[in-house]
C-alpha cells in the first residue's frame, strides 16, 4: 500500500510538470500571435501612410509676371541658306573625277566634277560629219544655181527649172544651217562635262562618287549648296502682332548654342496677308555671317519687338488645353489643386499673355499632367530644397565611401 501511494504521488507530480510545460507552451503560442498581429496592424498602418503620401503628386510652380512696355516677341525659326540649289548635270554619262566635297567653300565658277560622256563624243563626231555634207550640198547647189543661170540668160533653160535649182540651194542652206546648230548643241553638252559651282558658297552635300551613272535630266543631283553669308530665317508672326511688322525692323537672333550672344538682322520682306489656317504672318529675315559662326539648319530664336504697354504673362507650360477651354492649375497653401479657366492675349512666343484669370501671387503649375483635376492634392517641390537634398545625399555619399576606404585599409595585412 505505501508503494501504491508513492507511486500514485510521483504520476501526480508528473502531471502537475506537464500541465505547467503545457501551459507555458500555449502562452508562447499565445504572445507569438499576438506579436504578429501587432506587427501586422502597424505594417498596414504604414502602407496606410505611404499610400496616402504616394497619392500626393509633386510638382513645381511658378508665378506669372509682368512685362513692360517693349516686350519681345521671342519666335522659333530655322536658318537657311541665302541661296541653297541642288547642282545637277546637263549632260549624261558616268563620273569620271569630284574635285570638292562636303564642307569645301567654293567660288562660282570652280570646278566642282568632271563627267566622261562617250556617247556625246560620238555624237558630236556624227554631227561635224552632217555639217561638212551639207556644206558640201551647199556648194554643189549654189554653182548649180550659178552654171542654170548663164543658161537662162542664153534662154536654154526655162525660168521654171532656174527657180527650182534656186530652191535646191536654199534647201541645202538650210540644211547646214541645222547641222551647223546640231554641232553647237553637242559642243555645249560636251562643256557640260565639267560641272562648276553656280556661285560662291559651301558644299552641303555630296550624292554622287567615281563611277556612278549621271542622268542627264537633272533627276538626281551631284552636289547641294548654300551661301552662307548672309543667311536668312522665316518666322510666322501672330496676327496679334502682325501689324507691328514692317521692312527693315531691326531684330535679334540668338540660338541655345551661343548663350548671350545676339545675331543682328533685318526684316527685308513679309508675304503681306495672314495664313488663312494659322493666322500669322510670314516674314524674312536675313542677318550677315561673315565669320561662318552660323549654319544652315541650326534652331534659332528670333526676337521682335512686340510694343505695347506692361502685361500679365505666364510660361507657355502651365497651360492645359480641354474642351472647355484653355485652363491653369492654380495651388493653394495647403496644397490643394484648382482648375481655373484663363483668357488669352498676344503670344510671344516662350510666355504668352493672361487677359483674364490669374494673378500675380498664385502658384502655377509647371507642366501639369493631363489627369490633374480640381481638388487633387500635391506637394510643391523647392528648386533650392532640391540642391539641399542632392548636396545632404552627396555629402552622405561621400562620407560612407570614406568610411568604407578606412574600413578597407584597416583590413589589410
Amino acid at each position: 500500500d505505501a508503494t501504491d501511494e508513492a507511486n500514485a504521488q510521483v504520476d501526480s507530480r508528473l502531471v502537475k510538470k506537464m500541465w505547467v510545460w503545457v501551459g507555458a507552451v500555449l502562452l508562447l503560442l499565445g504572445l507569438g500571435a499576438a506579436r504578429s498581429v501587432v506587427a501586422r496592424m502597424d505594417n498596414d498602418k504604414v502602407l496606410a501612410a505611404q499610400s496616402q503620401s504616394g497619392q500626393a503628386q509633386f510638382v513645381k510652380v511658378t508665378q506669372a509676371q509682368m512685362g513692360g512696355a517693349g516686350q519681345k516677341l521671342s519666335l522659333p525659326g530655322t536658318l537657311q541658306g541665302y541661296i541653297q540649289a541642288p547642282v545637277s548635270a546637263r549632260t549624261p554619262g558616268y563620273l569620271k573625277k569630284w574635285h570638292r566635297d562636303i564642307g569645301a567653300k567654293v567660288k562660282q565658277g570652280e570646278l566642282l566634277a568632271e563627267i566622261d560622256a562617250p556617247e556625246v563624243d560620238q555624237q558630236l563626231g556624227q554631227a561635224v560629219a552632217t555639217r561638212d555634207q551639207a556644206a558640201a550640198s551647199l556648194e554643189l547647189a549654189l554653182s548649180t544655181v550659178e552654171r542654170w543661170e548663164g543658161l537662162r540668160r542664153k534662154d536654154v533653160v526655162s525660168q521654171q527649172e532656174l527657180d527650182e535649182r534656186r530652191s535646191a540651194a536654199q534647201q541645202a542652206r538650210a540644211n547646214l544651217a541645222a547641222a551647223q546648230a546640231n554641232v553647237q548643241r553637242l559642243q555645249q553638252l560636251e562643256g557640260f562635262k565639267r560641272i562648276v559651282a553656280p556661285f560662291s558658297g559651301v558644299i552641303t552635300r555630296r550624292l554622287v562618287d567615281v563611277g556612278d551613272l549621271i542622268d542627264g535630266g537633272g533627276a538626281k543631283p551631284l552636289f547641294v549648296m548654300a551661301q552662307v553669308d548672309p543667311l536668312r530665317v522665316y518666322v510666322n508672326v501672330p496676327q496679334a502682332s502682325a501689324h507691328l511688322i514692317k521692312t527693315g525692323l531691326e531684330v535679334s537672333v540668338s540660338q541655345s548654342e551661343w548663350p548671350g550672344k545676339l545675331f543682328a538682322g533685318k526684316v527685308v520682306r513679309t508675304a503681306g496677308a495672314l495664313d488663312a489656317i494659322t493666322r500669322t504672318l510670314q516674314v524674312e529675315v536675313t542677318l550677315a555671317n561673315p565669320q561662318g559662326v552660323l549654319m544652315p539648319g541650326a534652331y534659332v530664336q528670333v526676337s521682335l519687338p512686340a510694343g505695347g504697354s506692361a502685361t500679365l504673362t505666364v510660361p507657355n507650360n502651365v497651360l492645359m488645353f480641354r474642351a472647355e477651354g484653355p485652363l491653369v492649375a492654380v495651388v493653394d497653401a495647403s496644397g490643394r489643386v484648382t482648375l481655373k479657366p484663363v483668357k488669352l492675349g498676344r503670344n510671344f512666343g516662350e510666355r504668352v499673355q493672361v487677359m483674364q484669370g490669374v494673378d500675380l501671387q498664385e502658384r502655377l503649375v509647371v507642366n501639369p499632367s493631363d489627369a490633374l483635376s480640381t481638388g487633387d492634392q500635391v506637394k510643391v517641390v523647392e528648386a533650392k530644397a532640391e540642391v539641399k537634398a542632392d548636396a545632404k545625399a552627396d555629402a552622405k555619399a561621400d562620407v560612407k565611401a570614406d568610411v568604407k576606404a578606412d574600413a578597407s585599409q584597416k583590413g589589410r595585412p
